[in-house]
């Protein structure tokens, strides 16, 4: 009883042999009110449904809402047609799993003085949101990521500073790799991101620009750049995996794979309690309200939660096959990558030289019109990766076209008269 209450419920019939002979069984009150005994002595209790179905008694068992239970000898679960027993991890993640204080909301004290303000102003900014006049603790508290108590996980996970967000929350991090061929063996890029979440979607869309394949169509008087794989599809993958992760498991992160045949973008937490896989696509669960919220006032999520449905349209609409879900205790989003896609775009390719330089005059640009611009924001703007802007620095440099003028923080760009 107890194992098919710490799943999806199940049924047990009584006067069936283990070789499936059908020997009989008949509910009489004696034998209901034994059942009921059982049932309630378990810890919870547990309600059991006891009926007459021919010559077999049918027991149906619902799947619990207060999970873990446990009998007299220990906490089970039903698994592949047979009853286990729960070893002790796999106790501690059901407990985590059903805890009613969200891992979100769980405070930390004395918090507020180690918030970043450089990260409340970026949030402000992507929000779109006018600066307000009122102190860091009380914008947190109108964000419910703060009160009396303390600041509260989902509030150090997007506004603390990276080693104090590493300290409390170590698994809050993102790796971002792109393998040689179709298999887990040859690594050619990697990125490991351990910083506030707003950071880590930035650059996952960043490291991901890099590594598709583009082409450039120009409509009337514009330039548009399609990439192989939409990028509002891939946008939606990443942000519901930064969304529904479960950031109680240890030793974990938010994977972004990309291979020569598919982009995969992984997070720990199979499908949220209270979301069945049939509803999957169709009904919203939200694993963590708080960080939901966060990131649709970042308006990078609708709250309605179609994300789901939006991918496949999105990708349907660019002849696209639409991407697999796996959800074995990981979720994992799967797009395809296209052959034909990449053929044309060589042909259609001008050379990398001729991209790289059109890069670099790109940089002197934005350099000519705010000298004090960072790396960061040279990517973002470029949409290319930081790793590829320091690379194009670097050879401005030592062409003589800029230099830099005081530190890295605090220091501003110079472009030589030649290209002012």
């Amino acid at each position: 009883i107890v194992a098919f209450a710490n799943v999806r419920g199940g049924v047990i019939l009584l006067g069936v042999s283990d070789d499936g002979k059908i020997v009989g069984n008949v509910l009489t009150n004696d034998l209901k009110a034994k059942i009921n005994d059982l049932a309630r002595n378990c810890k919870p209790g547990i309600s059991v449904r006891a009926a007459q179905s021919g010559k077999v008694v049918v027991l149906e068992v619902q799947e619990g809402t207060e999970k873990p239970y446990s009998c007299g000898d220990g906490y089970f679960r039903r698994l592949n047609g047979t009853t286990q027993k729960l070893s002790p991890a796999e106790l501690r993640f059901m407990f985590r799993e059903n805890d009613p204080m969200p891992f979100e909301e769980r405070k930390v004290k004395d918090f507020l003085g180690s918030v970043s303000t450089a990260k409340i102003y970026a949030f402000f900014k992507e929000a779109g949101i006018k600066i307000p006049k009122m102190s860091a603790d009380d914008f947190l508290r109108s964000l419910r990521v703060a009160d009396d108590k303390g600041v509260n996980l989902a509030g150090i996970l997007f506004f603390a500073n990276a080693g104090q967000m590493q300290r409390f929350i170590p698994q809050a991090q993102m790796s971002l790799i792109a393998f040689k061929g179709t298999d887990r063996v040859h690594i050619f890029d990697r990125r490991d991101v351990r910083d506030d979440l707003l950071t880590q979607f930035k650059e996952a869309i960043n490291f991901i620009e890099k590594h598709l394949n583009v082409r450039s169509e120009i409509k009337g008087l514009d330039r548009a750049d399609i990439y192989e794989i939409p990028l509002a599809a891939l946008r939606e993958a990443v942000v519901n995996a930064l969304m529904h992760r479960d950031y109680s498991i240890t030793g974990t992160q938010v994977s972004v794979d990309i291979f020569d045949n598919r982009v995969e973008i992984t997070n720990p937490g199979g499908l949220p309690i209270g979301l069945p896989r049939k509803s999957f696509g169709t009904v919203s669960v939200r694993r963590n309200e708080l960080i939901a919220d966060l990131f649709s006032r970042l308006h990078k999520v609708e709250r309605a939660g179609t994300g789901i449905q939006r991918m496949k349209e999105v990708l349907a609409a660019a002849g696209l096959k639409a991407p697999e879900f796996e959800t074995d205790g990981f979720f994992r989003t799967v797009f395809f990558r296209s052959p034909e896609f990449a053929k044309a775009t060589s042909r259609q390719s001008g050379g990398s030289q001729k991209s790289s330089q059109k890069s670099s005059q790109k940089i002197i640009k934005h350099i000519a019109q705010r000298p004090e611009i960072t790396i960061d924001e040279l990517a973002a703007k470029l949409r290319i990766s930081s790793r590829a802007v320091k690379k194009h620095l670097s050879n401005l440099k030592k062409g003589g076209r800029i230099q830099r003028i005081g530190p890295d923080k605090g220091g501003h760009w110079k472009i030589s008269a030649h290209d002012g």
